[in-house]
C-alpha cells in the first residue's frame, strides 16, 4: 500500500516538490477528519459476497441476452434495476415510480432507436441540492455469432457494487443516519457505444452540475488482471488526483481506515497508453471540471468476450472493493465541509 502511496505522491509533487509545495500537501492531508466510523463499518456489513453474487447471476444471466443498448435484453435489464430500486423503498429522483431517463433520439443512432439511463436517489438530510454520483453502466455487447457476451465484470459488477451500496445507505437512513447530501445512483446506458448514456446526462442533468460534488465512477471490479496474478489485493484508482487533490486524499485516509487493500494507481499516469482515464463514464464529469475516481481491476482474457461470465467473479474481492465505495461515499457525503476542486482550495492558493 505505502508503495503506490509514495508512487503517487512523487509523481504529483514531481519537480515542484518545493517545501512550501509540499507543506500545502501535508496541510490538504491534516484538514481531513474521517467521520462516523461507527456507522460505516456497521453498515458496510449489509454488503455481501453472496448478495453480489446473487445480484450478478440475475445481472449476467441469459435472461438479458448481453445487454446491448436499445435492444430487449438491455431493457429488460433496465426494468430489473427500476424494480430493485422500488422493492428496496428507494426514490426515484423524478418523484414518481419511473426511474428511467430516456435518452433523445438524437444522441443515438437510427440502429439503436431509443435507450434509458436507470437514476434512484437518496435526498440529503442536511444539504439536499449538493449530491454524489455514483455510476456504473448498465449496457454490453448483446449477442454476437449465437453466443451472449454477459458482461458479468464488464459491468455487471458495477451495476451490482452500486445496487449493494444503496442498498447499505437506505438501511442507515432508515435507522437515523441518512446521508448530508444527497446520493444519485446512476446506471448509464450506451456506455459501450462511445458513452452516449453519461454524455446525455452531463447535458440535461436532473440536478444542477454545479451542485454535483464528486462523481465515483465503477468499471468492472470483479476481477484480477495479470499483473496481479500474486497480489490480487488491489484496486485500480484512476484520476482521483486530477482535478481535486483533496479527493485523492479523502479516498487514501478512507481506505487506512477502513480496508486493508492497495490502491494502484498505475493507470492514472498522463503518459499511460491505455488513456483509461477518457474510457469510462466519470471522463464526461471530468470534461466539466467535476472531480472524478474511476475504479477498475484492469482487463483481463474474458474483456469483451463471451466468456465474462459470473462464475469467474472473486465475490469476496468484490465485496471488498465495494465496501472501499460505499466508505469513500459515506465520506464525502457526510464530512462537514463541501469536496473542493484545486481550483477553488485555498490550501493551495
Amino acid at each position: 500500500m505505502k508503495f503506490f502511496s509514495t508512487l503517487l505522491l512523487l509523481t504529483l509533487v514531481g519537480t515542484c516538490a518545493t517545501p512550501k509545495y509540499t507543506a500545502k500537501i501535508q496541510n490538504i492531508k491534516d484538514s481531513i477528519t474521517i467521520v462516523d466510523t461507527t456507522a460505516v463499518k456497521h453498515y458496510s456489513q449489509t454488503i455481501t459476497s453472496n448478495e453480489l453474487s446473487v445480484l450478478l447471476y440475475k445481472f449476467a444471466s441469459k435472461e438479458f441476452q448481453g445487454r446491448k443498448v436499445g435492444e430487449q435484453g438491455q431493457k429488460l435489464a433496465a426494468e430489473f434495476l427500476q424494480s430493485y430500486y422500488i422493492e428496496q423503498g428507494i426514490a426515484s429522483p423524478f418523484g414518481s415510480d419511473n426511474y428511467f431517463q430516456g435518452i433523445s433520439s438524437s444522441y443515438l443512432s437510427k440502429s439503436i432507436g431509443a435507450s434509458e439511463n436507470v437514476l434512484a436517489y437518496i435526498e440529503g438530510s442536511e444539504k439536499p441540492e449538493e449530491v454524489l454520483v455514483l455510476s456504473a453502466h448498465l449496457d454490453h455487447l448483446g449477442i454476437k455469432d449465437g453466443k451472449i457476451y454477459y458482461g458479468a465484470d464488464d459491468d455487471g459488477s458495477g451495476t451490482v457494487a452500486i445496487m449493494e451500496i444503496a442498498e447499505a445507505f437506505k438501511v442507515a437512513a432508515e435507522n437515523g443516519h441518512p446521508p448530508k447530501r444527497s446520493i444519485l445512483f446512476t446506471h448509464f446506458t450506451a456506455e459501450e457505444v462511445g458513452q452516449i448514456g453519461s454524455k446525455f446526462y452531463v447535458e440535461n442533468p436532473i440536478f444542477p452540475l454545479e451542485n454535483t460534488i464528486v462523481n465515483l465512477n465503477i468499471d468492472m471490479i470483479g476481477r484480477v488482471d495479470e499483473r496481479h496474478n500474486e497480489n490480487k489485493n488491489y484496486i485500480y484508482l484512476i484520476g482521483s488526483d486530477r482535478i481535486s487533490k483533496e479527493l485523492h486524499y479523502i479516498s487514501e485516509a478512507v481506505r487506512d481506515t477502513y480496508v486493508d487493500i492497495d490502491l494502484d494507481y498505475t493507470y492514472n499516469a498522463l503518459t499511460d497508453r491505455n488513456q483509461y482515464y477518457s474510457r469510462s463514464d466519470h471522463y464526461k464529469f471530468a470534461k466539466r471540471d467535476i472531480p472524478v475516481i474511476f475504479y477498475f481491476n484492469g482487463e483481463h482474457d474474458d474483456y469483451h468476450q463471451h466468456t465474462d461470465t459470473p462464475d469467474k467473479i472473486d465475490y469476496e474481492l468484490l465485496e471488498k472493493r465495494t465496501r472501499l465505495i460505499f466508505a469513500t461515499a459515506w465520506q464525502l457525503v457526510n464530512q462537514e465541509k463541501r469536496l473542493v476542486s484545486d481550483e477553488n482550495n485555498p490550501i493551495l492558493d
